[in-house]
């Protein structure tokens, strides 16, 4: 049972946003090219394939993450009493069970077409090295933006098999999501990271928050309207939108004190209803 417990911290299975996160762009990307005059029992048996494979692989994820920054987590007091960096676990254990969920993943992929195989197997480098770009750029989050909304190409591809305009500009616009609540979430640690020389955009933008954070979400608010006049989406889906900006305008932005790490933590977790709604902007106006 302590293993068992160890492993839950280990991987975060015991704090869902990780993987929710992950999850909410594959639903977009499925969503947006699903054809819901056909069979509906496919698109659901394609949605729990991505929800498995999310969390399989934010699971593997936090685990790369945490034995990369072992020695850095020592050094930071919200991450100092994770399983690796206290030595609860070991890194060669670690890394068998990184083996074990990779493969636990792979087994879920092997569900999709050969074309969501090939991307999805290309993108792994991108995921498993992630938690080094804190150290050379001050635009990590740019980069976990990049890897994190990958599977919104994927939902696409996983229905179409091959990419056009409307999902690579949805695709933008959800980088820049990530840039946002990923920034908030940096405000946490800001005081630690730089004592100990990491980088980020909390850091490089601390002067001047707002204005990057407002910058990221209009674009990604941009991206929204964008796909709905590609679409041709009835006015629900503006209507709709503007629960969507009200939450990232005047709920993320102008309740977020970014002095406070626990108030960051919240507006953060925030993101996950924020994904809901997208989701449900889509699925309405798709059916």
């Amino acid at each position: 049972m302590k293993q068992l417990k160890l492993f839950i911290e280990l991987t975060r299975l015991g704090k869902p946003i990780g993987y929710m996160l992950l999850f909410w762009p594959c639903a977009w990307g499925l969503t947006l090219a699903y054809d819901f005059s056909s069979n509906l029992s496919n698109y659901f048996f394609y949605l729990i394939l991505f929800f498995l494979g999310a969390v399989l692989m934010r699971s593997a994820g936090c685990i790369v993450n945490d034995i990369l920054d072992k020695e850095f987590d020592k050094k930071v007091s919200r991450t100092k009493d994770r399983p690796i960096a206290s030595g609860q676990i070991s890194v060669k254990l670690s890394i068998i069970y990184v083996l074990v969920l990779c493969f636990c993943a792979l087994l879920v992929l092997l569900n999709f077409n050969t074309v969501t195989i090939m991307l999805a197997l290309g993108s792994m480098p991108l995921a498993f090295t992630y938690p080094l770009m804190k150290r050379f750029t001050y635009w990590p989050q740019l980069f976990l933006g990049i890897t994190f909304n990958f599977g919104l190409l994927l939902g696409w591809i996983s229905i179409n098999e091959s990419l056009n305009i409307l999902p690579i500009l949805f695709y933008i616009g959800a980088i820049f999501w990530t840039l946002g609540y990923d920034t908030i979430y940096g405000f946490q640690d800001i005081k630690d990271d730089e004592i100990i020389g990491l980088k980020s955009t909390s850091i490089k933008f601390k002067k001047k928050p707002f204005f990057f954070l407002l910058a990221c979400y209009f674009v990604l608010f941009s991206m929204i309207i964008t796909t709905g006049i590609m679409e041709n989406f009835n006015i629900f889906y503006y209507v709709f939108s503007l629960i969507i900006g009200y939450h990232l305008f005047l709920y993320q932005l102008k309740s977020v004190d970014l002095e406070n790490p626990m108030n960051c933590l919240k507006v953060f977790k925030s993101n996950n209803f924020f994904g809901f709604l997208i989701f449900v902007l889509l699925l309405i106006s798709k059916i």
